[in-house]
């Protein structure tokens, strides 16, 4: 893909401008080209597998997204088009509505027509992109067609407005095809209601200070920015409507205020959630933020964050051999991949173009860029209402997501823990291990089968610190009578946690594991300790702080989304029975000069027992025993943590029960 020289003056970390991101939205418009139908209403772009809607709706999808990144593009050239692009989606608009067929595969040999919009069905969500493309670009395209053609798509996107969508984020498509319709005066009233049911559906997803959950009781994860805040957000400003607007421009600002946090020096996003594939899309909600003004980010830090994000995947292999993005996160990775996802599914990252349609002299573009959060200096945050705790690191630029709150489970049922979302913490240098031991979790061993974390309840998080309770599952069923709670601690480059396990039987064996890091190859280090070697070093560490016994390293089959070898830090031990304290000391680091692990320590004051509990006459030590100390179900744990540069904490753990105080 050709791209302008880098301007280090006006963009001194990324080196690059609006020109670099004109030129990429150009590239990647180019490369689908040679995919389109004869009659450009399908983009059957080339892939492993279709998704379980099929290759017909799979190439509406490749229609859609790319035809919202041509409006995008299009819009912020105010209809500028020197490369005839609307031309081919105009004719597209056309052969695709003529006769909409329900064939799934292309195998009648129709190659142009779309499938019909129905329940829960993938063409409603391309339906709203198809909606904002039209209303983006509506003076060069919707209003030069031919009415009977205008009549046909109307009729089509119509139906969106007709069937039931997904009890989560997709409320907003139809809300979106609602938008254009009543500005374009079709079916108005339906139009205009479809608008207000979606922004009342939406409504009991948002738990406050900007967050949703994506339909499910605590589904955080990037459709809060690159779908709940960005459709609602755009839709009120295209329509200047400045209450609504205001409305959820406020929630968006907040929201932006914790989510700029998650990106790493090196321009990542953390990597946690469903549809990674999306990549770069996850700076769609910064770029809303500015266009609308409702953002709390120097404009210099939107761009530096934006374009971070771009260069970071573009550097690193998301675009094959023919300019086409490809399901992965790097380069492809058919595990992050959900069955809903065809080739053209990473197009939604067309939504991170949303920035070109601020005008070139905006301060988001004309500004010189600022660092991003994670490069000013370190930084523990805590967002209470997704249950996170956001650690980053000025000198190596890591960003870790300690995750006491985010499980997507369904509200009836458990189901099988997702990697993405049931792990201890995620990042931006790491993804999850698929084969083998779990990273970044706590496992109790039943049978020599590992348990699950299963649905997270959230006890609070405050300043350095999450925690959660859960009950280990396995075989789909929760262990009887069995309960953790988890506490995790952040400050600098370090992490404690600790996990008071109540109920298991004495001589369950447990494991506990940290980063999994992968590179081009690895290297395991004193006990616990991994380190993957790619452009740099970048290091896993687990230490025992309390209860653990034996500490080792093992590789990932597989490797991760991040490299094809991986290592992982694991401790092991024992349970006594009763109720049982572990604790232990992490760290994810690029930064070789930092203090050893075994410099943080845990010590203990006298338990304390409920009247109606068994005194306890063994206290808790700091050295790796072979006396661990058990107490009854109501035990408090008072403990005393202390951090290398002299900072202090007072924790009292009970089952389903914190108390932290900071000494300092």
């Amino acid at each position: 893909m050709p791209l302008p020289p880098e301007d280090r003056q006006l963009s001194p970390y990324t080196g690059w401008t609006r020109e670099h991101w004109e030129a990429t939205a150009d590239g990647l418009l180019a490369a689908v080209r040679p995919y389109a139908s004869p009659g450009r209403a399908l983009i059957d772009l080339p892939g492993g597998r279709p998704s379980w809607s099929g290759r017909r709706s799979d190439a509406l999808e490749g229609f859609a997204r790319t035809f919202l990144l041509a409006a995008l593009r299009i819009a912020g050239a105010g209809g500028a088009d020197p490369h005839g692009v609307l031309e081919d989606y105009a004719r597209g608009l056309d052969a695709g509505t003529r006769t909409p067929t329900s064939e799934r595969d292309l195998a009648d040999g129709d190659h142009e027509s779309w499938p019909p919009i129905t329940d829960r069905g993938q063409a409603m969500v391309e339906a709203a992109s198809i909606a904002f493309a039209l209303r983006l670009t509506r003076p060069w395209l919707w209003d030069r067609l031919d009415g009977s053609v205008r009549g046909r798509v109307g009729r089509w996107l119509t139906n969106a407005l007709r069937r039931t969508p997904n009890d989560n984020n997709w409320h907003l498509f139809p809300l979106s095809v609602g938008g254009f319709l009543a500005e374009a005066g079709i079916e108005e009233k339906e139009a205009r209601a479809a608008v207000g049911r979606g922004l009342e559906n939406i409504e009991r997803f948002h738990l406050g200070e900007g967050w949703y959950t994506d339909g499910r009781p605590r589904a955080f994860d990037h459709y809060n920015g690159w779908a709940l805040h960005l459709y609602p957000v755009l839709h009120a400003h295209l329509a200047g409507d400045a209450p609504l607007l205001a409305e959820y421009g406020s929630r968006l600002s907040a929201h932006l205020a914790g989510y700029a946090h998650t990106f790493g020096g090196d321009g990542a996003p953390v990597h946690q959630g469903r549809s990674l594939t999306y990549r770069f899309a996850t700076t769609a909600a910064l770029w809303a933020g500015a266009l609308t003004g409702h953002t709390p980010l120097p404009h210099g830090t939107t761009r530096r964050l934006a374009s971070g994000a771009l260069r970071h995947f573009l550097d690193r292999g998301a675009l094959d051999a023919d300019g086409l993005l490809t399901l992965g996160w790097y380069g492809p990775e058919p595990r992050l991949v959900q069955p809903y996802s065809g080739p053209a599914s990473p197009y939604w990252a067309a939504s991170a173009f949303t920035g070109l349609l601020l005008p070139p002299h905006h301060p988001a573009w004309s500004d010189p860029e600022l660092p991003a959060p994670a490069e000013i200096r370190d930084t523990v945050l805590a967002l209470p209402r997704p249950g996170w705790l956001v650690q980053s690191t000025a000198r190596d630029g890591l960003v870790r997501l300690h995750n006491h709150g985010s499980d997507d489970q369904p509200a009836h049922t458990v189901l099988p823990d997702n990697p993405h979302y049931a792990r201890l913490a995620h990042s931006t240098a790491t993804g999850p291990a698929h084969e083998g031991p779990a990273d970044n979790h706590l496992a109790l061993l039943i049978d020599g089968r590992p348990t699950e974390r299963g649905r997270i309840h959230p006890l609070g998080t405050g300043h350095g610190w999450a925690a959660s309770t859960w009950r280990p599952r396995t075989a789909g069923q929760d262990l009887p009578g069995v309960t953790v709670t988890s506490l995790t601690l952040a400050h600098g480059p370090d992490e404690v946690r600790l996990h008071l396990i109540t109920g298991a039987p004495a001589g369950t064996p447990v494991t506990h594991s940290g980063w999994a890091v992968a590179g081009t190859h690895t290297t395991a280090g004193p006990a616990a300790t991994a380190t993957a070697h790619t452009d740099s070093r970048l290091t896993s560490q687990l230490h025992n702080l309390h209860g653990f016994t034996h500490a080792r390293t093992t590789p990932v089959p597989g490797g991760t989304a991040f490299g094809p070898n991986a290592l992982l830090p694991l401790l092991t031990t024992t349970l006594p029975g009763g109720t049982t304290l572990l604790a232990c000391t992490a760290r994810l680091t690029r930064d070789d000069t930092l203090h050893p692990l075994n410099t943080i320590s845990l010590t203990t004051k006298p338990n304390t027992t409920h009247p109606t509990t068994k005194p306890n006459t063994t206290h808790p030590t700091t050295k790796p025993d072979t006396t661990r100390p058990t107490t009854e179900p109501g035990t408090t744990w008072q403990l005393n943590l202390h951090w290398p540069d002299g900072t202090q904490h007072t924790l009292r753990l009970a089952p389903g029960t914190i108390e932290i105080h900071n000494e300092n």
